[in-house]
């Protein structure tokens, strides 16, 4: 009878193990809604301009709508390749992690823009998309296949990596940031057309 309860407790404990890994339908609802949301929060704030409102720049430092647009479409595809490539076969992530704690430190620190912080150089504009357009283009199709991919995987929770943020992201939390990414630099759009100096229509 000992040896059935233990045998039983080392199930139960696998089982909750098993669990805590497992993607939940709202945690994917969750994020398909939150990419949506910041994805319409690009196109909105880039709508209707002029090249002039484009190219403008705040100051010399400062990077121009077009230069946003284009680092938001290099880094959709650069986050969800690191996803692919790096997390998804990343070590389990460490036990006891509090992943529902983890995702909400994501979905507000990384959207905060108090803290500036500077592009790594492969994500610098380089005008590499040919136009704004382009960018947007390349955004949406991007953005296109991140929602894929959180569409079509379920273990999304099973390995975690290190992150800016002090944490080990999951894949999951990490199609969050791809997310919470763009809203932050959405902001930056916003700022920069919210400058006395932007050209008007």
């Amino acid at each position: 009878m000992k040896r059935f309860v233990t045998v039983m407790a080392v199930v139960l404990l696998i089982s909750v193990s098993a669990y805590s890994q497992s993607l939940t339908p709202a945690d994917r609802d969750r994020a398909m809604k939150y990419l949506e949301s910041t994805k319409q929060g690009v196109l909105d704030a880039t709508a209707g301009l002029s090249e002039a409102q484009w190219n403008f720049k705040p100051g010399p430092d400062r990077w121009s709508v077009a230069e946003v647009t284009e680092h938001i479409a290099t880094a959709e595809g650069f986050l969800r390749g690191m996803i692919t490539e790096k997390v998804m076969t990343a070590p389990p992530r460490p036990e006891g992690d509090d992943v529902q704690a983890i995702d909400e430190l994501v979905l507000t620190a990384v959207p905060d823009r108090t803290q500036h912080r500077q592009a790594p150089e492969p994500l610098k504009p380089t005008n590499h998309f040919g136009s704004p357009e382009g960018s947007l283009k390349q955004f949406t199709q991007s953005r296109a296949q991140t929602e894929d991919f959180l569409r079509t995987h379920d273990d999304l929770r099973a390995h975690a990596i290190d992150s800016p943020l002090g944490k080990k992201l999951d894949a999951y939390e990490w199609v969050l940031f791809i997310g919470a990414h763009s809203a932050r630099h959405t902001k930056q759009i916003l700022e920069v057309k919210a400058d006395p100096n932007f050209p008007k229509q």
